[in-house]
Formats: C-alpha cells, sequence, structure tokens
C-alpha cells in the first residue's frame, strides 16, 4: 500500500507548534519551523491558519483549487488537553464556495489523536497525480495510496481505513461531494458519529488535491506545564458545568427548535414564513428522543455529549443537529422526521454541508413554485414545498454531481447569477454562503455579525445573540442580556464576541462551554496552565482582535469592503408578519457605522493603519 517512505518527526523543544508540511506534489515531508512568539500572539487553530496564509497578502492569492492554495488542518494549545470540550480543531483555506477566507471547526476526536502522536497541525500543499491518503501515527508520517476508496462514502471509507491502519485510529475524510469538487463539501471525522468540518466547501480544496483522507493513531502524552494547578481549575467548574448545560446534554441542539420557531429565530419556507408551531412540534428534540434517540456522542473530553446517537431503518447513525432541522425541516416545511433524518444521513455519507444544502434545497422549491423552475428543469422531480422524496433525490444528485443536481451545487451565488431575475430575490447568502437556521430578524446583532463574519453568513464566527438571550458576562460589563431588537452598543457587543470566538476556534475549545460557566478569564486561566504563559487578560483580548483583523485583511486582498457586508433583501425589509418576530427589522446599515467606528476600521470596512500597527500586523496593497 506504501507509496513513500516514512517520515519520522523530530521532537520541538517547544510545548506547542509542531507542524507538519506535506507537500503531495514532491511527496515531501517535513516539518515548519516557527518562534514560540507567533503561538502567544496566534494561538493556534485559526489564528495561526491565519498567519500563515497572511504570508502571501503581497503577492496574488491563489485560487482554492490551485496547487499552490494550502489546506491547514489545525489543533490549538488546549486540544485534547484536560480542559472540558476541548477535542476540536479547524480546517482552513481559501474557498471555493465564497472565494474569501475559509475555516471549519469540527469537533469528535481526530484533533486530539493529531496531538497524541506528536504533532499540533497538518498544512497540506501541491496536488496528487493519483488519490492518496496520509497516514499519521506516533511511529511516523506516510502517504499512501487511496484509489481503492476514492468514490467511496464517508463511513465506508473510516471502516476500510482503520482497517488497513489501526482500529483505534480516527479518520477525517471527504465523500463523493469532495471528490467531485462540489463547494458545498465538507470534511467529515468519527464515522458513524459524522462530526464535521462543513461549512465553506474545504472538502473539495481537499478533493482538488487528490487527497481522499488523513488517519491518525496517537498514544503519546499531551504536554501541559502547570498539570495540578490545571486539574484543580478544572475539578472546581465541572459540577456546575454539567449542570448549567444539562439540557443541552438531554436533548442536544435538536432542542433548540421549538424555543426558537417560538421567537421567530428558525427559517421557514425560505425565510418567507414567520410561524410554523406544528411542524416545529413534529421534529424538535423532544421528539427525536422519543422515537429515535439510542444515546448521545461525546466529543473528546466533553461532559455534555450534545451528539444525538440514532436508530433509523435498522441501524445506528449521527442524529441531525438544529441547523439541519431548521434548513431542510423549517426552510423547506419537510415535517417527517424520519425523512430529515435520511436527508441527514445522506449528506453525511456523500460529505455534504446540511445546511447550504438544505438552503438550497429550499431555494429551488420557491423557484418551482414560482415558476422559475419546471420538471423540464429539474429532470422531471417535482420539487413542492414538503416533498421529501424529491429533496433525497435531489441532495443524491447534488453529491453525485448529476443532472439538475450539478447545477445547485455549484452554490446560491453562482446558481442565482445564472438564473437572473427572480432567482435573486430567492437566494439568500452572505458573500456567498448561506446563513444558518437563525433569522437575523430574531437578533439584531445576528444581522450585523453576518454581515461582518470572515467566512460569509454565521452565527458561529460571533455567537453574539447568547448575550442578547440568556448569557452574560460582567466582566464585559453586561449584567443581563441586552434587548434583541435594540441597536445600542451591538457594534461594540458583536466586535467583542467575534474576538473572543476567535480565540475559541484557535485555542481550540467548544463555544457550548459558554454555556457551562466559561468566561474569557477563565479561558485565560487554562491557556496559562498549559502553555506555562504569564498572559494577562489585555493580552488574550488583543490576540484575538489580532486574529479576527488579519482574516479581514484577508478578504481586504480579496476585494472585500463595505460593499460586500450585507444581507439578503429579504432578511432587510421583509417582515416575517406573524411569531415572535413579527415585524422587527434590523437597522443594519447603523450598526455597521457603529461596529467600523469600534473597530478601527475606515468608512469602507478597512482596518486603518494605525489599528493594523496598534496589532503589530503590516498593511497590504489592496
Amino acid at each position: 500500500m506504501k507509496d513513500t517512505k516514512g517520515y519520522k518527526g523530530e521532537k520541538m523543544e517547544q510545548l506547542f507548534g509542531n507542524i507538519l508540511r506535506i507537500d503531495l506534489t514532491t511527496r515531501e515531508i517535513g516539518k515548519i519551523e516557527e518562534k514560540e512568539g507567533i503561538f502567544r500572539d496566534y494561538i493556534g487553530g485559526s489564528g495561526y491558519g491565519a498567519y500563515f496564509l497572511s504570508q502571501d497578502l503581497d503577492n496574488d492569492l491563489p485560487d482554492p483549487f490551485d496547487a499552490e492554495s494550502p489546506l491547514l488542518f489545525m489543533t490549538g494549545p488546549i486540544t485534547g488537553t484536560p480542559v472540558p470540550t476541548s477535542g476540536r480543531h479547524t480546517v482552513i483555506a481559501r474557498s471555493p464556495l465564497t472565494g474569501i477566507w475559509g475555516e471549519a471547526s469540527v469537533g469528535g476526536h481526530w484533533g486530539r489523536e493529531l496531538r497524541r502522536a506528536g504533532y499540533d497541525g497538518v498544512v497540506v500543499e501541491g496536488k496528487s497525480e493519483k488519490p492518496i491518503y496520509i497516514w499519521i501515527s506516533t511511529e511516523g508520517v506516510e502517504i499512501r495510496d487511496a484509489a481503492h476508496v476514492w468514490g467511496m462514502e464517508c463511513e465506508e471509507t473510516d471502516c476500510l481505513l482503520r482497517k488497513e491502519t489501526d482500529r483505534n485510529a480516527v479518520v477525517s475524510t471527504i465523500g463523493p461531494a469532495g471528490e467531485n469538487l462540489v463547494p458545498m463539501a465538507g470534511i467529515f471525522t468519527d464515522g458513524e458519529h459524522a462530526r464535521t468540518a462543513a461549512r465553506c466547501g474545504l472538502g473539495a480544496v481537499a478533493g482538488s488535491k487528490g487527497l481522499k483522507a488523513i488517519v491518525v493513531r496517537g498514544t503519546g502524552k499531551i504536554p501541559v506545564r502547570r498539570q495540578d494547578a490545571l486539574q484543580e481549575s478544572v475539578k472546581g467548574l465541572i459540577k456546575s458545568f454539567q449542570e448549567r448545560t444539562e439540557g443541552l446534554s438531554l436533548f442536544g441542539t435538536p432542542g433548540l427548535v421549538i424555543p426558537c420557531e417560538q421567537i421567530g429565530d428558525m427559517p421557514i419556507r425560505n425565510w418567507r414564513q414567520g410561524s410554523w408551531p406544528q411542524g416545529a412540534q413534529a421534529i424538535s428534540g423532544q421528539r427525536l428522543k422519543e422515537t429515535f434517540s439510542k444515546g448521545q456522542f461525546r466529543c473528546a473530553g466533553c461532559p455534555i455529549g450534545c451528539g444525538r446517537v440514532i436508530e433509523l431503518d435498522g441501524m445506528l447513525m449521527a442524529g441531525p443537529e438544529y441547523e439541519t432541522l431548521g434548513t431542510f425541516g423549517g426552510s423547506c416545511v419537510i415535517d417527517d422526521l424520519g425523512a430529515i433524518c435520511r436527508l441527514n444521513r445522506l449528506c453525511n455519507q456523500l460529505g455534504l454541508d446540511t445546511i447550504e444544502t438544505g438552503t438550497m434545497v429550499a431555494f429551488a422549491m420557491e423557484l418551482y413554485e414560482q415558476g422559475i423552475l419546471t420538471r423540464a428543469d429539474t429532470d422531471g422531480s417535482d420539487l413542492t414545498w414538503g416533498n421529501w422524496q424529491a429533496a433525497v433525490e435531489l441532495v443524491r444528485k447534488i453529491g453525485r454531481k448529476e443532472g439538475f443536481g450539478a447545477f445547485l451545487g455549484r452554490g446560491l451565488k453562482e446558481t442565482s447569477q445564472q438564473l437572473g431575475g427572480m432567482a435573486f430575490e430567492c437566494a439568500l447568502h452572505v458573500k456567498g454562503m448561506a446563513p444558518p437556521a437563525h433569522d437575523p430578524r430574531a437578533f439584531n446583532s445576528v444581522a450585523l455579525a453576518y454581515a461582518t463574519s470572515n467566512r460569509g453568513a454565521c452565527h458561529l464566527q460571533g455567537f453574539s445573540h447568547i448575550f442578547e438571550r440568556n448569557v452574560f458576562f460582567k466582566e464585559w460589563g453586561y449584567d443581563k442580556p441586552l434587548d434583541r431588537f435594540g441597536v445600542e452598543k451591538k457594534g461594540e457587543l458583536v466586535a467583542k464576541s467575534q474576538d473572543l470566538m476567535a480565540l475559541f476556534d484557535s485555542l481550540a475549545l467548544c463555544k457550548f462551554s459558554i454555556f457551562g460557566g466559561v468566561t474569557p478569564s477563565i479561558l485565560r486561566e487554562w491557556l496559562n496552565c498549559v502553555t506555562g504563559w504569564d498572559m494577562e487578560a489585555e493580552e488574550l483580548s488583543r490576540s484575538g482582535e489580532r486574529i479576527f483583523n488579519l482574516k479581514r485583511l484577508y478578504n481586504v486582498r480579496l476585494g472585500i469592503s463595505r460593499k460586500d457586508d450585507r444581507l439578503p433583501d429579504r432578511l432587510l425589509a421583509h417582515r416575517r408578519k406573524e411569531g415572535g418576530t413579527a415585524q422587527n427589522l434590523p437597522p443594519l446599515h447603523t450598526m455597521l457605522s457603529d461596529y467600523y467606528e469600534y473597530r478601527g476600521w475606515d468608512e469602507f470596512g478597512i482596518p486603518r493603519s494605525d489599528k493594523l500597527e496598534s496589532l503589530n500586523i503590516k498593511p497590504v496593497r489592496r
């Protein structure tokens, strides 16, 4: 099976920063030498990814599918340590879906396994002439032939590659969608549990390189400088952490369906309908638990266990998350929970992002309703609202890049440009990426967070709406949640939240830990315990700000400015008219000006030179 000699990495003296560099064109395997100060400035995870990609900002940035375009798999200094919810890593590249900054954070066990193997990240460059996979263990690194698994679905690939390597290995793989360069393809790990680096189409970047999978098995110990202090800190929080996250543990994210529908946060009928109570009841987390649930899945080091294990058609599989229920359920008006579970599994097997794919199906259903698409266009499918059988066939064709599915698989932005006319009104995206299942008309800060997120519409890049609902940080000066329909302080809130989330994705840590009582001061304590640093609150905060600004600068180099920091008209000008968000329309431009001012950006959304200087970031040519 081997087609290259193994590489045995040298142990680095510093605690964090042992990063593999693999060139698939030359088959060279080595490591990246970085000073520890780089990781103090950028932490790890997506922060290091921003630093790495920024090295070419003064040059013409390579297109996502160019051999010169790198694909990074990065852990953080906290990944795999005793810190709760530390089983995460981040995948980074220029997105083939949006053409700009791309990153996708994922849980599971792969990140911890990579660190146990002695590595903190993998930078993949070049292209292989034939399909390959990378095998990483404590013993070394190999590039192996993957022709026999090319074309296989994700779970089947996972099973076979673990048989070839180590039954305890963890596999990160693409499916047929990634192989077919579908720009909605993700990268999947943990087999049947389907933890997913879903957004931005990074599975297609892997496919363009001929990279089917990275398989990892580690047996080493992850270093922690102040082990006793870290254990004591975690021990002091864990009981209240579990109590605070009990609801999330009981129902997982599907438990959000009913409350989100009630407050007008869930998309319905491609974001046109305001209320759907009976449908929400039918596809709720409570209903999922009663009918299909067979237990929980926990990512590495997680005391919550929000992942659902369900049984369907005699098989155990990953249950749908809230976002999948919101897009395939609410947005497509499918109220058959079993059907949504099948759609979820199909996406997991083909290697598709359920948010992007579900929104694309809803888009097609609205075009069909309006007569813009007919049976002649849809390969004979009757794409009426709620027709889950037609949705299943369409998803299969998107993943396999067949017929009408190949056309839709280009993404909302390109497809609507091809169709023109009213299709623009129905294609809801920000910078080319579909919004997740949270309506910015329900939380004004979400409108601003979507508009300014570096990867396109994303609630997790800001996560600001939790501070408008049931979370508050006294250390930020917020002793109660902010008014969700208010405008005051929203620019400041979103900027602070984005900087904090940049830290979470760089450490790397699950953002649900906030619900368990984790605050910025606790993050700093844990980071210092792990690294042995003496980082003060201001320095950590500036690291988050530095990371976010550098990602923005990457996008500025690609032409992004205020003209792109906008939302679809439907989310700014069309009232929902019923439900928990009947009348609100977010005043985006007012909030955007406040946000730019707070950030130290100019009126075009470009970071000013004095701001960059204060963050030790050099300006780039536009």
